[in-house]
């Protein structure tokens, strides 16, 4: 038999009849049934609710299913396919940072790294460089020291910390002797440059130093050039304190003359300015004005001095204006020659449309506005901000003022472009010139590196509408460019990389940031969230076929939402989540939770709750601690505290410490079954399928929800709920049930 399984690419999938193999693979009809076996029940629902109607879609006691169990089955195929041809017969593939490998490799000599399976243009592949065994934390930036096979990496340590460090990457050493520190007790480290002279350039938040790595004690060749950029921890124009500045990053640039051009962040999402605004964003004008470009010119010879004790900063000017955070910057190398590129990627604000706002590519120019935080997308007003753009210098900015540049093209929404270089190698002479750009954002939009065709003078060339864009994982893959007044012009894209969506026992969702071109042509990238180091080379014959999507089905969903609704405690949890927290502190990202004018009480807790379960590693049902909700809203691990100036509110507003438990108590009780721990031992225990299948290991100490204590078709086993993705192999689907023995599991104390 054949089974089409990916949305965009037309690829089959042949496996043998009579395995258990129930549909085909689509996203966009529901699943034909072309044999059956085994077990109608979907995994953790009492089979009193499994009555299937005979056919597909059909109705259990008011759950409607479209036979997802059927086509994970055939993910798991498609997935077990892929995985063998990455592993040696007689063993289980290696994974690290979630990224499955096998014998395969990308490079070759002491440049042959084990191959991930992402989706690659034809004639590329990926080798895993380093990952998380390597003590990796949250690597944001990467760049070659000049004339060696070396590299420097920038690890930020996560948001929320001071330990962040500066590394030594030899690529050619053993894997456990790859990364020496360097620089260690570095805030948000983030830009790595080579400057005019050759020398290693990089950044905090406040401060641009350079230093020797390749010194016996690089810190006594630290020498600052700029100290006081607005940081962390700034004083708005109005005399607000911000503990924790939104966009503190320095991302930075030198062109051909030794200018020094810094991204200096916006303070927030859209100037947080109490309503009715009738004045501009403060925190956006001035002469150090945030959320723009500033400019350092260096004295005659080029070079900035290093700053002694008590110098002040050198003099500088706002570039441009309107920019929310510039954290990709690149110069076109003829630049600043008349009609040459400096380009900027946009990460627009967060509005609920999970397509708007777009993200975009600005040309920038000096003296100009780019519109933040009054316009967005190519010129529609930011409706908080209308009385600002009815009079003064704002007046009309959006559409008819001469300060105000709109965007050169737009970029698909949410994708967050967090780097861009023009490439210039010798390893890829189709990607010669042009500008690469890559987006590091976990909507379905982003997660993939894009390449641009330019012209002589670095800007990508723009095409009519339709342009669209790939959209992972959706009913639709792909989208045209469009603002509200319809589709736009755009400049057309080729994806490098593709397909980098979660695919469980495979990889996890790709979170690139830094990126550069070593010597050798070849492209080395970063992903901070997986703490890997990945280089780009070249790869022959066939790419290997795209893996499906891996996704928490509607039927699972559909499933996981009506034990909340019959479990009175959790809906009252989830009521009080979703009044004290998400329509207090999140409207407005994030889709607005899926919340509506209109609904009702209960369809607004329907809503917030299936918008969580649907978001990619935020919920693990029984298993607070696995889940996204638990680490971002309490600033736990390295990513992002949430909502954005969480950390004050344990302490300014009543009752919220009390909110986050809650939350904690509705994730630990989203399934019934007994929760339980998995007993101490060996750093990780196996579970099974029904037929033995190996289907993962879950660490000692982790938490399961068990559904059958005594497993009544495994003797010596429980049976407990599916378990958070990071633990399952691939291997094996809900509907096969996971296993573990009963001596494993302890009660929660």
């Amino acid at each position: 038999m054949a089974y089409r399984y990916h949305p965009r690419h037309s690829r089959d999938i042949r496996v043998e009849p009579g395995k258990g193999i129930y549909g085909g693979w689509s996203l966009r009809k529901p699943l034909q049934v072309l044999s059956q076996a085994g077990d109608d029940q979907l995994d953790g629902v009492p089979a009193a609710w499994n009555k299937f109607s005979g056919k597909v879609g059909g109705t259990v006691n008011q759950f409607t299913f479209l036979s997802e169990r059927r086509g994970l089955r055939v993910f798991a195929a498609a997935v077990a396919g892929a995985l063998l041809a990455f592993a040696p017969a007689s063993s289980e593939p290696v994974r690290k940072s979630g990224y499955a490998t096998g014998t395969d490799v990308c490079g070759s000599g002491d440049l042959a790294f084990p191959r991930i399976q992402i989706d690659m243009k034809a004639g590329f592949c990926a080798g895993l460089v380093a990952s998380e065994e390597d003590h990796l934390e949250f690597p944001r930036s990467i760049v070659q020291v000049p004339g060696r096979d070396l590299f420097v990496v920038a690890d930020m340590g996560g948001w929320g910390h001071s330990d962040g460090r500066l590394l030594l990457l030899d690529p050619h050493a053993r894997q456990d002797r790859r990364f020496k520190e360097l620089l260690t007790g570095i805030e948000y480290p983030f830009g790595l440059v080579i400057g005019p002279e050759r020398k290693l350039y990089a950044s905090t938040p406040e401060t641009i130093f350079r230093f020797d790595p390749l010194a016996d004690n690089p810190r006594s060749t630290m020498e600052t050039i700029i100290r006081h950029l607005p940081g962390r921890r700034i004083r708005l124009p109005d005399g607000t304190r911000l503990d924790e500045s939104a966009h503190p990053l320095k991302q930075f640039v030198f062109d051909r003359d030794g200018r020094l051009f810094v991204n200096v962040g916006s303070h927030s999402d859209d100037c947080v300015t109490p309503a009715p605004i009738t004045k501009p964003c403060a925190a956006a004008e001035g002469a150090s004005a945030l959320a723009s470009i500033w400019l350092f010119t260096p004295p005659a010879g080029g070079v900035f001095p290093a700053l002694k004790p008590g110098d002040p900063d050198p003099p500088h000017t706002v570039y441009a204006r309107g920019l929310r955070n510039s954290m990709a910057l690149v110069l076109h190398p003829m630049f600043p020659d008349a009609g040459y590129a400096f380009l900027q990627g946009e990460n627009g604000r967060d509005l609920p449309d999970i397509f708007k706002p777009n993200e975009e590519i600005n040309a920038i120019e000096q003296g100009r506005h780019y519109g933040w935080p009054y316009c967005y997308d190519l010129s529609t007003p930011s409706p908080e901000f209308r009385r600002v753009l009815q009079s003064g210098i704002y007046k009309s900015l959006c559409t008819a003022n001469a300060l105000y540049k709109a965007p050169f093209s737009l970029l698909p929404p949410h994708g967050a472009p967090l780097a861009m270089l023009y490439y210039h190698g010798g390893k890829f002479p189709e990607l010669e010139g042009k500008l690469l750009v890559g987006l590091h954002g976990y909507r379905p939009t982003g997660s993939r590196l894009l390449v641009y065709d330019v012209d002589d003078h670095g800007f990508p060339k723009p095409a009519p509408a339709p342009v669209r864009y790939h959209v992972s994982c959706a009913a639709d893959p792909t989208r045209s460019f469009q603002t509200d007044a319809g589709e736009v012009a755009a400049a057309p894209f080729e994806e490098l990389i593709a397909g980098w969506h979660r695919v469980n026992g495979a990889r996890p969702q790709g979170a690139p940031v830094g990126m550069t071109v070593a010597e050798d042509g070849a492209i080395w990238l970063v992903e901070d969230k997986n703490k890997t180091v990945i280089r780009i080379d070249r790869a022959a014959g066939d790419p290997p076929p795209p893996l499906p999507c891996d996704m928490r089905s509607q039927a699972m969903i559909d499933q996981l939402a009506a034990f909340v609704a019959r479990d009175t405690q959790n809906s009252a949890r989830l009521t009080t989540l979703r009044k004290g927290l998400v329509e207090k502190h999140c409207v407005g990202c994030h889709a607005d939770f899926g919340l509506a004018p209109g609904q009702s009480e209960t369809e607004k807790d329907g809503a917030v709750l299936r918008f969580m379960l649907s978001q990619d590693g935020w919920i693990y049902p029984g298993d607070p601690d696995a889940g996204k909700l638990r680490t971002r809203l309490r600033g736990l691990g390295a990513e992002k505290l949430m909502p954005p100036g969480g950390e004050s509110l344990p302490k300014t507003e009543p009752g919220y410490k009390r909110l986050l438990d809650t939350a904690d108590q509705l994730v630990a009780n989203t399934v019934p079954g007994t929760r339980m721990r998995i007993k101490s031992g060996p750093p990780q225990r196996k579970f099974y399928g029904r037929t033995n299948k190996e289907c993962g290991e879950i660490p000692a100490a982790k938490v399961v929800v068990v559904t059958q204590r005594s497993a009544v078709d495994k003797p010596g086993f429980s049976r407990f709920f599916r378990p958070a993705d990071p633990y399952l192999n691939g291997e094996c689907t809900d509907g096969d049930g996971y296993y573990i023995r009963q001596e494993f599991l302890v009660p929660v104390r």
